[in-house]
């Protein structure tokens, strides 16, 4: 297989992980590549982001896939041979051997020990200098000595562990001694120490990233490309999934909030601007008409008045949707310049107004200050839409009118209580317009109490809403224009 062929395959795999790349872009990307030539690994990497890469959330997994397709050759730099021979990484070009540490089933304990202790304290003096090459190879080493173990079931070869290389290294507990050498005393504390610990802390999640990278390259030799490539290429972060995110997924998932409405309110500025005309003026264009003999050659048209309208968010916080409540109340935060009104309210098993909470510039507490101050609580702290929906057309009924754009939000299982359809309906006839955002898959719809077949009739439309993808693609949809 050539390189051409491998750039093909490379493709292949940034399209089944979700990236889209077309063939005019390949063209591309092999154009450039061409131009600058296969001999520096980081400018091809550089020449296949430029030209195949549309959006930074696909970064991190256009480089996962490339260290696999295109990984580095130990000893001379760089190694863009298409099929490397299993464990042809333990040695350069010319056949020498690179890696000098022996296997780890030819060391007693106490000589393990000590290559771990020797290793650590290369990487406390790399992490210092900031050497990366240094860096990197004692990445490689890390997984030679202490991140193999036997195939698995017997299979030949070798199985490589993530955890057991950095366990070995633990460069987390590093951190201190790097404090203490770059700091004085009257350093401590302050600015420089908060600079000092982030650098340092960069630098660390750079090794760790090397080792992962290094344990993949391996995996790789051992089993092949694409097994591997299926379980190191996670969903992008616009398609994780609210319900099942995990807690660095999260992280990542408020990150893109505001990015991701500045977005849509710089697209809907734009609607805006293009359809500031209105209808056609006919009596104006007429009168206009008579100093061009008749001909209306200066069409008139009526001034368009931009239409705000309200919004009201009716929101379950209750534990089985709470991640996705909080990005969607984040985002109705953020949003709350395109809208002339915005209120919000949130339920478990009783309806309570949360407004209050989205119009502090720290947003990083606010299901926190909703779950301990709000009154989301009546009888046992499960859901029930029924009484949250009494409840709400009860005290706030008034919120809903003709200019009110009604969003809900859950997954509508109700726990097989009362669903108070009809005075639901009698709400969402009072809306504008009603539309309920539901994180579950659509084939669980109606499964066991779900009550989303009784919802469902009642608004304008109830949207599968699993991610941040289907977020947007809604909000953009129904942004006033």
């Amino acid at each position: 297989m050539n390189l051409l062929d491998r750039t093909v395959d490379f493709v292949a795999a940034l399209r089944r992980a979700g990236i889209p790349v077309s063939s005019a872009e390949t063209v591309d990307a092999a154009t450039a590549v061409g131009a600058m030539g296969w001999a520096d690994r980081d400018a091809v990497r550089a020449a296949f982001a430029a030209t195949l890469i549309k959006r930074p959330l696909y970064r991190s997994a256009f480089d996962t896939l490339f260290d696999l397709y295109f990984p580095p050759r130990i000893g001379d730099g760089v190694s863009l041979d298409p099929s490397p021979e299993p464990h042809a990484a333990s040695g350069s070009g010319d056949g020498e051997p690179v890696d000098k540490a022996p296997a780890p089933e030819d060391l007693s304990p106490e000589e393990l020990e000590e290559l771990r202790r020797a290793l650590r304290d290369q990487l406390l003096d790399a992490l210092r200098d900031g050497n990366d090459e240094a860096l990197r190879d004692l990445a490689r080493r890390a997984v030679t000595s202490f991140g193999g173990g036997a195939g698995v079931g017997g299979s030949t070869g070798r199985s490589w562990y993530l955890y057991r290389a950095l366990r070995a290294m633990s460069a987390e507990t590093l951190i201190a001694q790097l404090l203490n050498d770059r700091l004085g005393e009257a350093e401590r504390g302050g600015l420089a120490e908060r600079v000092a610990r982030q650098t340092i802390s960069d630098r660390i999640r750079a090794f760790e990233e090397m080792v992962a990278a290094e344990v993949r390259r391996r995996m790789a030799e051992e089993r092949g490309i694409e097994a591997v490539e299926r379980s190191a290429v996670g969903p992008l972060d616009d398609q994780v999934e609210f319900l099942r995110a995990s807690q660095r997924d999260l992280i990542e998932l408020r990150r893109q909030v505001y990015p991701l409405a500045r977005r849509l309110a710089t697209q809907l500025t734009a609607r805006r601007h293009l359809g500031r005309t209105g209808r056609l003026d006919f009596r104006r264009t007429v009168r206009a008409s008579l100093a061009t003999g008749g001909v209306p050659v200066d069409t008139k048209f009526r001034p368009r008045k931009p239409h705000k309208p309200e919004l009201v968010v009716l929101c379950d916080v209750s534990g089985s949707v709470a991640s996705f409540a909080h990005f969607t109340l984040l985002l109705t935060h953020a949003l709350r310049e395109q809208f002339s009104k915005v209120r919000a309210f949130a339920f478990i098993d009783t309806t309570d107004e949360v407004t209050r909470f989205l119009r502090g510039l720290d947003l990083g507490d606010m299901m926190a200050r909703i779950s301990s101050e709000a009154e989301l609580v009546w009888y046992d702290g499960h859901s029930d839409y029924g009484h949250a929906i009494d409840v709400f057309a009860e005290r706030y009924g008034e919120s809903v009118g003709p200019r009110t754009s009604l969003l809900i939000l859950g997954d509508a299982r109700n726990n097989y209580r009362p669903t108070s359809a009809q005075l639901f309906r009698r709400l969402c006839g009072q809306a504008r317009h009603a539309y309920w955002l539901n994180p579950e898959p659509r084939g669980y719809w109606g499964s066991g109490d779900s009550a989303t077949d009784v919802y469902a009739d009642v608004v304008d439309e109830m949207v599968e809403c699993r991610n941040v993808a289907q977020l947007e693609e809604f909000i953009e949809r129904i942004l006033p224009s």
